[in-house]
């Protein structure tokens, strides 16, 4: 029965159900701290939402790759994945913070497309900051 958990593709099919499941997690976590609903907003043809959203679940799933790249066990990488997403959470409220002229939030949810780029390349460019950290 060892032999089983130990072939590659169990392994393969263990490490993608995991990120899959915990990139539903950190989604419905950044549903929790937008003041919009992501998927509404998407199905009236929001493309800024879709943007930012998009940068979320590729920097997401972006950290976990590095996380898979340089970790074996499943609690390992969940592990580093997590503290990883909270950095881009992070990332998020600085973002926030730092553009006191207006609400993110508010911009993205208007479909300010520009703001919805802006978002999208931050999430992403900063998981691969993120990612390329995690030992």
């Amino acid at each position: 029965m060892a032999a089983f958990w130990e072939h590659d593709m169990v392994k393969t099919a263990a490490n993608f159900s995991v990120a899959v499941l915990c990139l539903v997690i950190f989604l419905a976590v950044f549903e929790l701290v937008t003041k919009y609903k992501n998927w509404e907003e998407i199905r009236k043809g929001n493309v800024a939402v879709a943007m930012a959203t998009g940068g979320k679940i590729f920097g997401i799933a972006n950290i976990f790759r590095y996380a898979l790249e340089r970790h074996e066990s499943l609690l390992s990488m969940i592990g580093w994945g997590m503290y990883g997403f909270l950095l881009l959470l992070a990332a998020y409220f600085i973002y926030e913070f730092l553009t006191p002229k207006f609400n993110i939030d508010e911009e993205i949810a208007n479909d300010n497309r520009a703001v919805g780029l802006i978002s999208m390349v931050i999430s992403i460019g900063l998981s691969f900051v993120i990612g390329e950290g995690i030992q």
